[in-house]
């Protein structure tokens, strides 16, 4: 079977309603020697394939064609092409090379309250004896990105050694340690890309940032301190004997792990508990930035 010749018949539409992206077809007719016509014959002889530009119109590109044999007699066929908007990250037809996309939300998060705002300084949250408040929560500002790409193969070792890591260094405009993956999940897909079958993974990769960072943030209080390298339990004086008398609250410490001073204010330690990887090499960075 051969395509003996074709050309584009009228029939031409273009719609482009205010406010929506346009949409055009495109109409040919094809003189065959045979009534059974190769559907990838008749396409490679029109050279048109998904995601080819509009020959006017180049912002929009070839998302659909339909081959309809016997029309008008049953050595011609009719094909159709529709072309329409698609968005810059989906125009290549190859899934596998399509740029990642990215997207951003917000919220709170509860975290612990050790601190509060005295005008524009911060202070820890303690009471007139300086004793931490224990148990108190309150909220931050969290914000979530979502990466969305396609690859060969699901990234199971990436996902193992990134999931519940933070970053090293300066990443999205934040300070190392202020953003964590929270983990990688992925769908099997297929697409048919000009005839040809394309198996791929539909990965989503999620990081969370918080204000405060996702090191411990610990009051450096305890319930005993260290003198001379040797530990000994905090004590409070009774007022009516004059006895010392065990802590039922945690003093502040210095670093050394001596007590402080009276009317000292407890340090805060900062820990990090999460594995820290360059987060950039993983993950990359918006086209935007």
């Amino acid at each position: 079977m051969a395509v003996l010749s074709w050309r584009e018949i009228s029939g031409r539409s273009l719609t482009h309603r205010f406010g929506e992206p346009p949409t055009a077809e495109r109409k040919f007719i094809l003189t065959l020697d045979d009534t059974a016509p190769s559907v990838t014959e008749v396409a490679g002889t029109l050279g048109i394939y998904h995601g080819a530009p509009h020959p006017e119109f180049a912002f929009i590109t070839m998302t659909e064609a339909t081959m309809t044999e016997g029309s008008p007699s049953p050595f011609h066929a009719e094909v159709t092409f529709r072309y329409e908007l698609l968005d810059p990250d989906e125009r290549d037809p190859n899934p596998l090379a399509r740029p990642d996309i990215w997207s951003f939300s917000t919220g709170g998060a509860a975290v612990p309250a050790l601190f509060y705002w005295d005008g524009a300084t911060q202070k820890p949250l303690v009471n007139s004896a300086l004793d931490y408040f224990e148990g108190l929560s309150t909220e931050e500002g969290e914000c979530r990105a979502s990466i969305s790409g396609n690859r060969a193969t699901f990234p199971l070792a990436t996902a193992v050694a990134v999931t519940n890591c933070v970053n090293s260094v300066t990443y999205l405009g934040a300070p190392a340690h202020s953003w964590k993956c929270t983990g990688i999940s992925g769908q099997q897909q297929i697409e048919m890309v000009n005839d040809a079958e394309v198996r791929y993974w539909s990965i989503t990769t999620e990081l969370v940032y918080r204000q405060t960072g996702w090191n411990l943030q610990l009051p450096d209080v305890g319930y005993n301190y260290l003198e001379g390298g040797i530990k000994k339990r905090a004590y409070v004086i009774d007022p009516d004997s004059g006895d010392k008398v065990a802590c039922v609250n945690p003093v502040a410490l210095n670093s050394n792990g001596s007590l402080k001073s009276a009317g000292s204010l407890p340090d805060i330690l900062e820990r990090r508990v999460n594995r820290e990887v360059n987060f950039s090499s993983y993950f990359g960075t918006p086209s935007w930035l």
